[in-house]
């Protein structure tokens, strides 16, 4: 049974594989057997992804892309067919936003928001599809979707969940579209994981110090998530153990939509 969660003979296509979360997935498949096609707009940090996949004996090929730029992902996918000839998984894995009040939010802030979080999503989605399409071989893409998306956090945090429940109603819709094709689309929905963008917001003099202890109201395992709690979902998602396993929304945040909002997980 535990063969059905390998990768093994896979070539994984993972955007924003330079730091957190799509960086511990990233290394995760290649654990698992998967060969990568990695993606960021980091230098520096996807080469050290690509020595962490590499030490693990698989393949990582390395493209500076920004997914907001639709030529970009273009040329990141006809890379992958270059190099790979095939794309059996996509992880859809960057964000951008800036942290503002929904009143005082620009134009041009929203808009850079969504291009990343989710034109760049689809795009990249639509490129992979095509591909698996093609082949005839099905295939299966991920999301990094969020609470966000699920229920409002508040905090300045509105474009942000905006783009995150169009990512998770995307989801559900290529799932259906593409299901005929053998094609699995789901989305991860992580709450708040300790990755460095969030450890530095934390640890931020302007941040509210009472901040964590109030996030951890919500979670009823009682802890921030840590990148490599999403791994293994990841590599589920990915793997013939989810063979039909499709238009799911995973949530992967210590039982903080399980709570309702006047609920407590102390007496």
């Amino acid at each position: 049974m535990l063969k059905r969660f390998s990768l093994e003979g896979k070539v994984a296509v993972v955007t924003g594989a330079a730091s957190g979360l799509s960086q511990a997935i990233a290394v995760g498949f290649a654990g698992a057997g998967a060969d990568l096609v990695i993606a960021d707009i980091n230098h520096d940090g996807l080469h050290e992804t690509a020595k962490s996949i590499r030490a693990l004996g698989q393949k990582a090929e390395v493209c500076l892309c920004d997914i907001a730029d639709a030529a970009a992902v273009e040329n990141l996918f006809a890379r992958a067919d270059e190099v790979c000839g095939r794309v059996d998984i996509l992880l859809n894995g960057p964000f951008a936003f800036n942290r503002e009040k929904p009143e005082k939010l620009t134009l041009a802030d929203w808009n850079d928001a969504i291009a990343v979080c989710l034109t760049g999503f689809f795009t990249c989605a639509q490129q992979a599809g095509q591909r698996m399409i093609g082949r005839g071989a099905g295939g299966s893409i991920i999301s990094i979707g969020s609470i966000a998306g699920a229920s409002a956090l508040g905090r300045g945090n509105f474009v942000y969940s905006v783009a995150k429940a169009g990512v998770h109603q995307m989801t559900r819709e290529l799932a259906v579209e593409w299901a005929a094709h053998g094609i699995r689309v789901n989305a991860l929905l992580p709450a708040q994981m300790r990755t460095p963008s969030v450890k530095r917001w934390l640890e931020d003099p302007i941040t509210d110090r009472g901040l964590v202890a109030h996030l951890l109201k919500g979670i009823p395992m009682n802890r921030l998530g840590e990148p490599e709690d999403i791994v293994g979902p990841a590599i589920f998602l990915a793997s013939d153990a989810a063979a039909f396993v499709t238009g799911t929304l995973l949530p992967v945040d210590g039982g903080n939509l399980a709570l309702n909002a006047g609920g407590s997980h102390t007496w």
